[in-house]
């Protein structure tokens, strides 16, 4: 098996530390925090040297000239063991096909009995032209949701976002928010507001990420859960939970951010969030 690759790539394995998960890892409140104190560049060297304490990525001929955090990542467990045995060899980007074999940037030639196509999807709405339009993956949508335009907010996209993180809690947040204001409970900012919102996150994105039809519509997981948590009134206090119920404080600042404390207050609280919160960690591995 050959493995062409145009820019290479990070690879993050799913397994973590002392077996956990590693979303569950990496998507807690204090490591959003410290990551916000880093520079972008101090907290790419954090990363890519825990990576490639894993396995060198330029040894196995991976490695981007990008940084880690400038790409959506790779999760892959199988990868390297398939490179080191080798059943699976690293190529550049494929400059050509012939009738029966492929040639690559560096000159090298392959017979090939089949190609497998993983360069990604392009979406659209054709039967949603009149409402939004999508360029180049780009689509106009305040909190990556709800058309700007429209006389009434009749509309709402759930899940047409690229996190790093789970997507299924953020869909249900969204879903939550979407309903509140199909029912008149939340109202949505006048249409220049959320216009300028979107081109606010477009400029992020085009700063951060490798210019890519891929990188159109990317968010962090905690600070865009906490976007959606706050025009709901569900998002945690930090400090009135460290003040009247510190245990459960330190959970939600150190461990996993899961939907649960989401149901701590407001619309939709839920009784049995807090010893879901206490937990989970616990019930993670069983």
């Amino acid at each position: 098996v050959f493995l062409s690759t145009r820019r290479g790539a990070w690879i993050l394995n799913r397994v973590g530390d002392r077996g956990y998960p590693i979303d569950t890892i990496l998507t807690t409140r204090m490591k959003t925090f410290l990551q916000g104190l880093l520079s972008s560049s101090m907290a790419c060297d954090y990363m890519e040297k825990k990576l490639n304490a894993r396995f060198d990525h330029s040894r196995y001929g991976l490695k981007p000239k990008h940084r880690v955090l400038h790409q959506h990542p790779t999760i892959n467990d199988d990868l390297p063991n398939r490179i080191i045995s080798g059943r699976v060899r690293v190529k550049p980007n494929i400059r050509e096909f012939t009738e029966t074999s492929a040639i690559f940037e560096d000159g090298t030639r392959e017979d090939i009995d089949a190609v497998v196509f993983a360069t990604g999807y392009s979406f659209s709405f054709p039967f949603l032209e009149g409402c939004v339009k999508v360029v180049e993956n780009q689509i106009p949508l305040y909190k990556f949701m709800f058309p700007p335009d429209l006389e009434k907010p009749t509309l709402a996209f759930i899940g047409l976002i690229q996190p790093l993180g789970a997507i299924m809690p953020i869909s249900e947040l969204q879903c939550r928010w979407a309903t509140r204001v199909f029912k008149g409970l939340n109202e949505l900012p006048p249409r220049h507001n959320m216009e300028a919102d979107i081109e606010q996150k477009k400029e992020v994105m085009a700063k951060r990420y490798v210019k890519s039809q891929r990188h159109t519509i990317q968010v962090d997981y905690i600070p865009y859960m906490d976007e959606l948590a706050c025009q709901l009134g569900v998002k945690p206090n930090l400090l009135t939970l460290f003040l009247t119920d510190p245990k459960l404080a330190m959970e939600v600042a150190f461990g996993p951010c899961t939907p649960y404390q989401y149901r701590l207050r407001g619309p939709g609280k839920w009784a049995g969030a807090r010893e879901a919160i206490l937990t989970q960690q616990e019930r993670i591995l069983k």
